[in-house]
């Protein structure tokens, strides 16, 4: 099984990023958590784990509303 990452821009359209490909979960999740800061900043506002073809979760990566 393989572990990778989608990334969606401002209105959920695909959006470039590194084609990363992992063994497991929690190998995605601690790369996205040194990598979140510079998707952001180059427009993605979105990513979504997915396992094979099938999708994890939805996470933001914009700050909360105030």
């Amino acid at each position: 099984m393989a572990w990778s990452w989608q990334y969606e821009g401002e209105n959920g359209e695909p959006a470039s990023g590194p084609a990363e490909s992992f063994s497991s979960q929690a190998d995605a999740e601690s790369w996205i958590g040194q990598t979140w800061r510079e998707l952001a900043a180059a427009g993605v506002v979105a990513v979504l784990l997915v396992e094979d073809d099938r999708v994890e979760y939805r996470m933001s990566l914009q700050p909360p509303a105030e």
